[in-house]
């Protein structure tokens, strides 16, 4: 009810606009003047608005910067964020200076130069020297920022290697939430597909893969040890998704199809973080950047960084996927026993049928 009024109210807005604008019009029309053809009265009075503008502009924006300056993210808690936000920072140091400039010029030339009968303009066609200036100036900052991100950029995506014991954490994500899977005590994480996604199976795991009877998932939340790697493997299920994690820097699409990658190195927990800000109820969040679709304002994951100790302690505690006796043991001297209905056989019964259908049309 209350949107129809509003389209109401807007409807009727724009109509006493245009019918004001009809009106005006017609006054001038009687009294004999062309309501199109600009006075010197009115120059000077825009004129005169331009440095007043200037003025309340430049107001409005250190406005806004004092009172919604404390709603920028805190300090990084990740170890390559901090590079990340020193190219930042030299970006607004570059950046800022320029726009302040390029804005008062503005203003200034539009009150300097207001149409006046009794000047007339230089003609003024072209100019090498100044061409190459505001051509030539631009493009090397351009190109040094450039080359200065995409080294960090490179520096970011370079994988983790074995030696570095990364924790590795699969991010699943799907309408409208997120799924976090850990490899069991074989450390691997077993094989997964779309076409497995069944009842409760909704990650699409292998059964009959070994390797994936001791991994472990979670909903809810995720937890990370501090200043250990984590390398990230990310899924999606149905559209394009991004795992958005703003208090460490990171961001990485999840595609339908494929597997996409991130790694970072968590340098505070959450109760340090917590210090940092002055707020006892902070959490990070895993958030989707993506918009996915109605309920994508809702799609997060809460992610608790802490000791190694005690990421430890919670991951134990979590429940693993097939809970089969015997396969936390060494699998590779062990045969153990597959349940006879999981989805693996259940697609190749599918693609049986299918195939004795397309036979018999």
């Amino acid at each position: 009810m209350i949107d129809l009024l509003i389209l109401v109210a807007v409807v009727l807005g724009i109509i006493a606009v245009s019918k004001l604008i009809s009106i005006l019009g017609t006054v001038s029309a009687v009294k004999g003047e062309n309501s199109y053809n600009v006075t010197d009265k009115e120059n000077r009075t825009q004129a005169r608005l331009m440095p007043v503008f200037l003025i309340v502009y430049f107001a409005f924006i250190i406005w806004q910067v004092v009172s919604w300056g404390d709603r920028v993210l805190p300090v990084s808690a990740s170890e390559h964020g901090a590079i990340i936000d020193e190219l930042m920072n030299i970006t607004w140091i570059i950046i800022i200076p320029v726009f302040i400039f390029t804005h008062i010029l503005l203003f200034y030339f539009a009150w300097k130069y207001a149409y006046d009968k009794n000047r007339k303009a230089q003609f003024f066609a072209h100019s090498n020297k100044l061409e190459m200036v505001w051509t030539a100036i631009p493009a090397l900052v351009l190109l040094i920022l450039i080359l200065y991100g995409l080294s960090i950029w490179n520096d970011v995506m370079e994988p983790v290697s074995a030696d570095e014991e990364p924790i590795e954490i699969e991010l699943y994500a799907r309408q409208f939430d997120w799924t976090a899977r850990y490899p069991g005590i074989d450390g691997k994480f077993g094989e997964a597909s779309v076409r497995m996604i069944e009842g409760v199976n909704f990650l699409g795991l292998d059964s009959t893969d070994k390797e994936s009877w001791d991994d472990k998932y979670v909903k809810a939340e995720f937890h990370l040890p501090v200043n250990r790697p984590v390398q990230f493997y990310m899924r999606a299920q149905d559209v394009i998704h991004s795992a958005y994690m703003p208090h460490f820097r990171a961001q990485m699409n999840c595609v339908p199809g494929m597997i996409t990658r991130f790694n970072f190195i968590p340098t505070k927990t959450t109760a340090e973080m917590r210090e940092i800000t002055g707020d006892e109820e902070f959490n990070y969040y895993l958030l989707c950047n993506k918009i996915c679709g109605a309920a994508h304002y809702n799609m997060k994951m809460e992610i608790i960084v802490e000791s190694e100790e005690d990421f430890n302690k919670w991951l134990s505690e979590q429940n693993e996927f097939l809970a089969v006796e015997g396969n936390s043991k060494d699998n590779s001297s062990e045969e153990l026993s597959v349940p006879e209905s999981d989805s693996t056989q259940t697609i190749n019964e599918e693609e049986e049928q299918l195939s004795l259908v397309e036979k018999v049309n």
